[in-house]
């Protein structure tokens, strides 16, 4: 039998090697780091947003919508999702016109969403500022841990057969005459690729395959501010802001999480992240902002140690390596692929098991940029 190679054990590398183990398929995943350790990593809970999308990822995330929910049971485990709402906030007039565009779209591709007043918004968000105008609500939306979530992947692939190893970290491609044959780690083991090649490391996907592919990828680290147990967090839903560099996550012991795409500093060679302080002081002057009840805010963490990949055009590449159909990569998920993560494992497993791309993949091939 041929042995499917995955390197990568975020949230995609796991889930792919359980659907396909559990099918029966030999299957051998390496991570360089730990299960999670990456960009699937880090504390709280991780919004899965359909509010604000890139319209090509809007039928994944219809998809993604039907299994979220019930994932634990298939998995094993204790709930890991929960439907909140996602509310985008808005305080500029001119952001009113793209929010009903916006809802319009959203409805006819099956995601529900509305449009709320000056005064409805502050029937779901009390807290807001005076200066805030409406907002974009998309009730189906919520948060999901996804740190267990992808451990959970993990040990489901694990009892189906799929041999996972930590701390094997991939150096390159080997290829005869332009044929990939076998991955090289480094520390120079040679594992020969008799199945399907899947790259889902994200930040190192565009090194391993820039000797066919340039990719119009680069990497970075976001900050995730999580502060102090607050005795009655103002915040009720998943919030973000159409204005403001700002995401907003309610944790169930109390905490609030402020994100939203501020970034670290990423040191390469220790694999490590270092918040910047002025960065964190602008995430918390951005949440008082918009709820004033969050003056004296006490941060207990800033964590930047996850790495991410960004494209070009701030959605993710999904394709098979030119002259090589049997290698599949996935990378660049802009700090926005979790939440569509079951869905594409779906369509991954998918892929391997008929040899052909699913069509609602299409849209995310690299000869989009030819």
């Amino acid at each position: 039998m041929s042995k499917h190679i995955i390197v990568g054990g975020g949230v995609y590398g796991a889930a792919v090697a359980w659907h396909l183990a559990s099918r029966g398929e030999a299957v051998e995943l390496i991570e360089a780091g730990s299960i999670a350790s990456g960009a699937s990593g880090g504390p709280g809970r991780r919004g899965v947003r359909a509010n604000g999308r890139d319209v090509r990822e809007i039928p994944l995330m219809v998809r993604a919508r039907e299994i979220w929910p019930s994932l634990h049971e298939v998995l094993g485990t204790e709930p890991l999702y929960e439907t909140t709402g996602q509310i985008q906030l808005f305080e500029r007039e001119i952001d009113l016109a793209p929010a009903e565009v916006r809802a319009a779209l959203q409805n006819r591709l099956g995601i529900e969403s509305r449009v709320l007043s000056q005064d409805e918004i502050r029937e779901f968000e009390p807290g807001v500022a005076p200066m805030i105008r409406g907002g974009l609500y998309c009730p189906g939306d919520g948060v999901a841990f996804h740190a267990r979530t992808t451990h959970a992947f993990a040990e489901k692939a694990r009892l189906a057969g799929a041999v996972l190893r930590e701390g094997v970290e991939a150096a390159g491609l080997v290829a005869t005459d332009g044929k990939v044959t076998a991955l090289e780690t480094t520390e120079g083991e040679r594992i020969p690729v008799t199945g399907r090649l899947m790259l889902f490391c994200n930040a190192g996907v565009k090194a391993l395959v820039a000797p066919w592919v340039d990719l119009p990828l680069w990497s970075r680290t976001f900050l995730v501010a999580v502060s102090a147990p607050l005795a009655d967090n103002p915040v009720r839903h998943l919030v973000g802001h159409m204005s403001r560099t700002l995401s907003l996550k309610r944790e169930p012991d109390g905490r609030l999480m402020i994100s939203g795409g501020r970034p670290g500093t990423w040191d390469h060679a220790a694999r490590r992240g270092t918040p910047i302080r002025k960065e964190v002081e602008l995430n918390v002057a951005d949440a008082v902002a918009v709820y004033p009840e969050l003056e004296g805010l006490l941060i207990e963490t800033a964590d930047t140690d996850h790495l991410e990949a960004e494209c070009i055009d701030h959605v993710p590449v999904i394709d098979s390596l030119p002259g090589n159909e049997h290698v599949l990569y996935a990378a660049g998920w802009t700090g926005h692929g979790w939440a569509i993560a079951p869905a594409v494992a779906e369509l991954m497993r998918d892929w391997v098991l008929e040899g052909a791309k699913p069509d609602l993949l299409a849209p995310f091939a690299f000869g989009r940029f030819c």
